[in-house]
């Protein structure tokens, strides 16, 4: 994953600087827009599912948590309390 993303950054990006070098790319057009919004969609998507499944599985299961009540309500109330 790590040598897919070392590698696919820098082509995008030689992309994105060849595109708006020699104008082809109208960033006012209904396909960029649409364009766009899902690839910002799917960063969100995938923020947020790293945040949680990986991130916040770690900490749940650890063992000082499961053994401990208080903790997992304090946890759990925080967890609900931070989402909004």
């Amino acid at each position: 994953m790590i040598l897919f993303f070392s590698l696919t950054t820098p082509i995008g990006i030689g992309i994105g600087i060849g595109l708006g070098i020699t104008n082809v790319y109208d960033e006012n057009s209904p396909t960029a827009l649409i364009v766009e919004g899902v690839f910002n969609s799917a960063s969100a998507g995938i923020l947020i599912y790293m945040a949680l499944v990986d991130f916040l599985a770690a900490d749940f299961m650890h063992p000082r948590m499961q053994g401990n009540g208080k903790l997992q309500l304090g946890a759990n109330i925080s967890l609900l309390l931070g989402a909004g």
